[in-house]
C-alpha cells in the first residue's frame, strides 16, 4: 500500500486507521468494490479446539468490521480442512482429530461467533448483510479424489507450492511435512472458489501467514474463470516485548468463559504492556479513535486507567457489558480495597478437607496457581504466595477452618493472580 493511497470505502478506511491491514492483492480494486456495497468476504477457522482464543480475535474483528461497514461476512468452519491440518506456521504435523471431536469443537466455535456477528436469524430476509456460517465439509467431504485431481489438481504447480513459506520452512528445518498437509493449500484454494460459486464471495482475509494459501486461491479462481478475486491479510500480532498473542505462561487465553474465567480474561488485558495499550484499543475495542488517542497519551501511573478501559471494553466484546463490569469491580475490590470479591475464580473444596487441615502448598496446587509443591516452595522462598492477603513464610503451614472468610480462603500468587478456595 503506497503512502498516498486514500481509501474511499468505509471498510478499508476503518481497517487501515485501526491497524488491521498488512497486505492486499489490489487495494484500489477492493476499495471500489467495498464502496459500491455488498462486499462478501470470508475467513476460515479450523476446528482444532472447543473454543477460539485471543490469537483469533483480529480475524474475528475483521469480519465484524466488514459487517458494520455494510459488507457480508462468512465465517467458514473447517470441518473438512481440520481433518488435514494446516502446516502454516507449524514446526510439526498436527495430530489428527476424530470426526466427533471436530464436530464438538465446531459447536463451541459457533457460540463464540454469535457474540460478534449478526446472522440475521430473527429476520433473515430483510438483512442483506446477515453473516453466514458454512462448513467446508459440505463440499470437501463429497469430493471424488480422482475427479479432484483431474479438474482441480492440474492447476497447481508443485514448484510454486514448494516455494510457499509454510512448506519451505518445514523443509529447510528438515522437519517432516506429510503428503496430507501438503494438500492443505489446494483445499483452501478450492474453498475460495466454492464460496465464490455459492455466495458470490470475492475476498478472503486472514493472518499474514496465510498469504501464500490465499493467493493460491486467487490463482485457482483465475484459471477456473471466477473473475477477479481479492486477498487481504492482517499482521501477525505479538506484544511489545515479542510474546505471541493469546498465550501466557498459564496457557491459552480462551474466549469461552467455561475455559477461562471472565475475571482472568479481564486481567489478561489489564496486565498488557504500556506500549501495547493504544494498539490493542484500536484492534480489540470499538472505541472512537479520538478517545483512544486520549487514552494512549496518558503517561506514568495514569496509563493504568487506560488499561482498565481496554480490559473492560475488550471483555464486554466477548462476555457482555454486565460480565465485564462485574470483573472490573471484582478487580477494584481485590486490588484497591483488599476485599474478598465473589467474582474471583474459585475452586470448590470439601469443607471437611479444610476443617481437618489442608497443607498450604497442596492448596495452591489444587487452586491451579502453581503446577507442583516444588514450585510452591520456590514461590514461598521468594515471598510470592499469600493466604488471605498475608504472605506465606512457612511451607509447612496448614489451612484450617479459622482461615475461612465468608466460606472461602483467598489464595494469591504475586499481585495479580487470585483464586478462592470455596468450602462446600
Amino acid at each position: 500500500m503506497s503512502d498516498d493511497f486514500q481509501p474511499q470505502s468505509e471498510f478499508l478506511r476503518v481497517l487501515i486507521e485501526r491497524g488491521f491491514v498488512h497486505q492486499c492483492s489490489d487495494f484500489a480494486g477492493l476499495d471500489a468494490l467495498a464502496k459500491a456495497g455488498g462486499l462478501t468476504a470470508y475467513i476460515g477457522f479450523d476446528c482444532t479446539a472447543p473454543s477460539l482464543h485471543v490469537g483469533s480475535l483480529v480475524q474475528i474483528m475483521l469480519l465484524r468490521w466488514l459487517q458494520k461497514t455494510g459488507g457480508r461476512p462468512i465465517a467458514l468452519m473447517g470441518g473438512g480442512t481440520t481433518r488435514v491440518g494446516d502446516p502454516s506456521g507449524k514446526d510439526e504435523s498436527r495430530k489428527l482429530i476424530s470426526l466427533e471431536t471436530i464436530e464438538a469443537n465446531k459447536q463451541g466455535i459457533k457460540r463464540i461467533f454469535s457474540k460478534f456477528l449478526d446472522f440475521g436469524e430473527d429476520a433473515p430476509s430483510s438483512c442483506a448483510c446477515a453473516a453466514i456460517m458454512q462448513d467446508n465439509s459440505e463440499w470437501l467431504g463429497a469430493l471424488n479424489y480422482i475427479d479432484f485431481l483431474r479438474e482441480i489438481g492440474r492447476h497447481f504447480s508443485v514448484n510454486r507450492m514448494l516455494a510457499m513459506d509454510s512448506v519451505k520452512m518445514r523443509l529447510e528445518r528438515d522437519q517432516e511435512l506429510s503428503f496430507l498437509e501438503f494438500n492443505y493449500m489446494c483445499l483452501q484454494a478450492y474453498d475460495f472458489v466454492e464460496l465464490h460459486k455459492r455466495q458470490s464471495c470475492v475476498l478472503q482475509m486472514g493472518g499474514s501467514d496465510q498469504w501464500g494459501n490465499i493467493i493460491t486461491g486467487l490463482d485457482l479462481g483465475r484459471r477456473l474463470g471466477t473473475g477477479q478475486l481479492y486477498a487481504l491479510t492482517s499482521p501477525l500480532l505479538t506484544t511489545a516485548s515479542g510474546a505471541k498473542m493469546g498465550k501466557t505462561a498459564q496457557g491459552a487465553v480462551w474466549l469461552d468463559a467455561g475455559m477461562l474465567p471472565v475475571f482472568d480474561y479481564w486481567q489478561y488485558w489489564r496486565n498488557c504492556e504500556d506500549r501495547d495499550v493504544g494498539r490493542f484499543l484500536k484492534l480489540f475495542t470499538e472505541l472512537p479513535l479520538e478517545d483512544i488517542a486520549r487514552l494512549e497519551a496518558l503517561g506514568g501511573a495514569e496509563i493504568n486507567e487506560a488499561k482498565k478501559v481496554l480490559a473492560t471494553e475488550a471483555t464486554a466484546m466477548v462476555h457482555g457489558r454486565a460480565a465485564a463490569s462485574s470483573a472490573s469491580e471484582a478487580a477494584r475490590q481485590t486490588f484497591e480495597e483488599g476485599a474478598l470479591a465473589e467474582d474471583l475464580p474459585f475452586v470448590e473444596i470439601p469443607r471437611g478437607d479444610i476443617e481437618a487441615g489442608l497443607g498450604a502448598l497442596a492448596a495452591f496446587v489444587r487452586a491451579g496457581l502453581v503446577a507442583s509443591t516444588g514450585e510452591a516452595r520456590r514461590q514461598v522462598k521468594g515471598g510470592g504466595l499469600r493466604i488471605n492477603d498475608q504472605t506465606l513464610t512457612d511451607e509447612r503451614a496448614m489451612i484450617g477452618a479459622g482461615d475461612l472468610n465468608e466460606g472461602s480462603v483467598k489464595l494469591s500468587l504475586g499481585k495479580k493472580r487470585h483464586v478462592l478456595l470455596r468450602a462446600v
